[in-house]
């Protein structure tokens, strides 16, 4: 059954159509080489017929009929090893002398070139040979035929022949068992993906494709398919995790606004009590609609769908716009809030999402920043890219939870007593993503410092290039 399954797969169908290819060039190539070595030897046969010829004719004219006769007897018994074939006859094709006992009947007529069998005397070999010679006429109505015994080129067809097949039958062979060999070799790398796959359908998500480590094709499908499920793995994790967290965030204010809901109906109020607790309802709406914004827009720049439609962005005027928004919130909290903004820094992107990262970052300085504190905002060029630092002087982030942070509603204020849903960090490192910039937390002793670092900086341009108020 196995067997069955090798000789069905593809890849033995492949090493088949491979093999007939391999074949039928072989056989051209050797076919090729046939021909010409045959068309070469019967080349140089005729020519050496024409030459004997020539030379008969020239001995005939000096010595006449008698002269011919005996240099054709002393050429039929003195060199049996040339296999030369002679024959002089009358003018009705009887044998006047040479090592033939009979004019061929296909030779008869007008001189030409012919191939015939011929029994030859040459050794103890008197088998039927395959012979070509060429006919003249003799001046005074005799004929004469000179030819060679072309055993050799017969032998080499022969060989020639049963290299061809016995080549065939040798490729054939090989490309039928390297064939089976490849495919169950595939067949086993394949089962081996296979099987972890039907596993994980079944619910074994920890399951894994094999890896041998040879790092070839299947080792490469391999380990990409394994990201891949890591990669699931992580997010549904992290589902797992945002739907706890979301029923944690978002179970207490829609709570709140229910109980208040429900006093306002079950207590006897006037209109400014129904007031101030609609104005309650709708702060508590505000703060879930803020919740699910953030998730939106994390997600918007999750799936990288707006990168196609990127434009040339003034990084240092829309910082600065930030600034300007955020500068009177510090204030009033007696921080103080500094700008370095090197001018002119253009980068791709959308502005949108940029304005909103860069006000998350501004935001959260703000909130973790005790009074009298510093934040310093800085926009420049580095090299081919351009670099947006943040720092505070706050109570910063452990090393070991700065990773941590960047997730979705992670919250180092386990009692959750500020206010936000654990979203903005999240969102930041999802904007630098798209943007392909790099998100780097570091300790600003004391506080926390953010750099995020884009790897492009473009010529400013003010037809373009354009900043937006966060």
């Amino acid at each position: 059954m196995h067997l069955i399954r090798v000789l069905r797969s593809s890849t033995f169908r492949y090493a088949i159509i491979y093999m007939l290819v391999f074949g039928a060039s072989v056989a051209g190539v050797m076919g090729f080489v046939y021909w010409q070595t045959v068309r070469v030897i019967a080349s140089q046969t005729d020519d050496t017929i024409q030459a004997e010829i020539t030379g008969l004719a020239e001995q005939y004219r000096q010595s006449a009929l008698l002269g011919l006769i005996r240099i054709i007897r002393e050429r039929s018994q003195a060199a049996p090893g040339r296999r030369g074939l002679y024959l002089l006859a009358d003018r009705n094709y009887n044998r006047i002398e040479g090592n033939l006992s009979s004019w061929p009947p296909i030779a008869r007529g007008a001189p030409n070139t012919v191939d015939f069998l011929v029994a030859t005397d040459v050794g103890e070999d008197a088998r039927p040979q395959v012979a070509r010679a060429r006919t003249v006429d003799v001046p005074g109505g005799f004929h004469l035929l000179v030819g060679r015994d072309m055993t050799e080129r017969t032998d080499f067809t022969k060989l020639m022949t049963d290299a061809l097949i016995g080549g065939l039958i040798l490729t054939a062979a090989l490309g039928i068992a390297g064939g089976i060999l490849m495919s169950r070799s595939l067949l086993a790398r394949i089962e081996g993906i296979n099987r972890g796959t039907e596993d994980i359908l079944q619910g074994d998500l920890t399951r894994r494709m094999p890896v041998r480590g040879n790092r070839d094709e299947f080792d490469r499908l391999a380990t990409s398919l394994n990201a891949m499920l890591d990669q699931i793995d992580g997010l549904m994790t992290g589902m797992r995790g945002v739907a706890d967290n979301i029923a944690h965030d978002l179970r207490s204010p829609i709570s709140r606004l229910r109980s208040r809901l429900e006093v306002s109906l079950m207590g006897e109020t006037d209109a400014d009590g129904y007031r101030r607790a609609m104005e309650d309802a709708i702060r508590e709406a505000d703060g879930i609609l803020a919740t699910f914004n953030a998730l939106l827009e994390i997600a918007l720049a999750e799936a990288g769908a707006v990168r196609d439609r990127f434009s040339p962005i003034d990084l240092s005027a829309l910082a600065a716009d930030a600034g300007d928004l955020y500068g009177p919130v510090a204030e009033d909290k007696g921080q103080a809030l500094a700008a370095a903004i090197e001018p002119g820094v253009t980068v791709p992107g959308n502005s949108h999402l940029l304005a909103q990262a860069v006000a998350n970052l501004l935001d959260n300085a703000i909130k973790y920043t005790p009074e009298g504190g510093r934040i310093s905002l800085d926009v420049r060029r580095d090299g081919d890219g351009a670099v947006l630092d943040i720092r505070d002087t706050g109570p910063g982030i452990p090393e070991e939870a700065r990773g941590r942070v960047l997730e979705r509603f992670v919250r180092l204020d386990a009692s959750r007593s500020a206010p936000g849903a654990g979203l903005g960090l999240s969102l930041v490192s999802a904007v630098a993503r798209l943007h392909r910039a790099t998100l780097a937390l570091t300790d600003n002793a004391p506080g926390l410092h953010i750099t995020i670092r884009f790897p492009q900086v473009l010529a400013p341009s003010s037809s373009h290039a354009e900043g937006h108020p966060a």
